[in-house]
């Protein structure tokens, strides 16, 4: 973009370039460079989800259900399932032997504004001992809150996306058959009342904590809807004054408002997988580093050593060991000059022949070295 609008300002560039540069200009518009909508980092404090949980029984499986000899629970959970329509299996519960009922926990989220009526998606995990719920159905089960109070009932055929296959020497389970979910297999029963045109001084919560970033979107909101509508007062949060305001609106026109973040600098390291992720404010100090391994490699060969026909001796065998030592000799030292940047980093590094390995222990030396300028999570 911003060579788009050098070659616009030259008089000989073409026609359609200087028409573009002439629309941006006389629309108001700047090109942005790595910025984003405030909805994308900032969350509005208040409005959040709610966890749902609740205890049901799938039916319908093919002989995979929980054993009701074992899962005291499933069989307590039918019996009285049972009762409630009618059914009195009391006196026959030693006879109950089924293995196509199988004990649930199921989940959900409810979002924000949830209305009554509206669907949710519901995931569904196997409480007992069954080993597989594909192709079952959940029966009606209750979805509680925190507080106790039915929020949501569920039902619905599950989908696990599972494959289980087997047969008497051999089997083969691909996915995680003891959970799926129902899509929109929950309706809202209860809404969690949230009045958000009645707020007159909400509060805008950053999601990635920086006092910058949180200056920046305040000093943009002030631009677009007149000075002293935000204020930044610490690194997450940017108190908003709506009073006199149409809350929706100013909150419509403030999410699409656009701002530069800024992040610190911060290397992250994974060691169980060889995974390194480094942000672009990372800096290095001057330093050197030298970068090498040591193999040694050990051949283990026998000779066997046969006696000829007219000798009494016997056959022997002699083992041979060959080692050979790799000190790969043809390493340098590589020297990284003050305040590199994160691609003069990783090309340094790269033109050592360093694995990603390798890398993570040089950057944990450079961090103990007092050269690497930003934080180091190791997970």
């Amino acid at each position: 973009m911003q060579r788009l609008l050098n070659r616009s300002r030259d008089p000989g560039a073409p026609a359609v370039i200087r028409l573009v540069f002439m629309l941006f200009v006389l629309l108001g518009a700047t090109p942005v460079m790595g910025q984003v909508r405030i909805k994308d980092i900032a969350d509005m404090e208040g409005i959040r989800g709610n966890q749902l949980v609740g205890y049901g029984l799938v039916v319908g499986l093919n002989g995979t259900g929980d054993k009701l000899d074992s899962a005291v629970f499933t069989r307590q959970s039918l019996i009285g399932m049972l009762e409630r329509l009618g059914v009195n299996t009391r006196d026959q519960e030693a006879k109950l032997k089924t293995k196509n009922v199988a004990a649930v926990m199921v989940t959900a989220e409810l979002p924000p504004f949830g209305r009554t009526g509206s669907r949710i998606d519901v995931s569904v995990s196997a409480l007992g001992d069954a080993t597989n719920l594909t192709g079952g159905t959940l029966l009606v089960t209750p979805l509680l809150a925190a507080d106790g109070e039915v929020y949501a009932v569920a039902q619905g055929a599950l989908a696990t996306g599972a494959i289980a296959a087997g047969g008497a020497a051999a089997s083969v389970t691909r996915g995680v058959p003891t959970a799926g979910r129902i899509p929109n297999g929950a309706t809202v029963e209860r809404e969690v009342a949230f009045q958000l045109a009645s707020r007159q001084a909400p509060r805008l919560g950053l999601r990635n904590p920086d006092l910058t970033t949180a200056r920046r979107m305040a000093d943009a909101i002030n631009r677009a809807l007149g000075g002293g509508t935000a204020t930044a007062t610490d690194p997450r949060t940017v108190a908003l004054n709506l009073a006199g305001r149409d809350v929706v609106d100013a909150l419509a026109r403030i999410e699409v408002l656009r701002v530069e973040p800024d992040s610190p600098a911060v290397v992250v390291i994974d060691e169980a997988s060889g995974t390194i992720v480094m942000g672009a404010n990372v800096r290095i100090s001057t330093v050197a580093i030298a970068q090498g391994n040591l193999t040694i490699r050990v051949t283990e060969s026998a000779d066997v050593s046969q006696p000829g026909p007219l000798s009494q001796g016997q056959t022997v065998v002699t083992p041979r060991s060959q080692v050979q030592i790799d000190d790969q000799g043809d390493r340098r030292l590589g020297i990284l000059p003050q305040n590199v940047t994160l691609r003069d980093l990783v090309a340094g590094l790269n033109a050592l022949g360093v694995g990603p390995r390798d890398m993570i222990t040089i950057l944990q030396s450079i961090k103990a070295a007092g050269a690497l300028q930003a934080e180091l999570v190791v997970r």
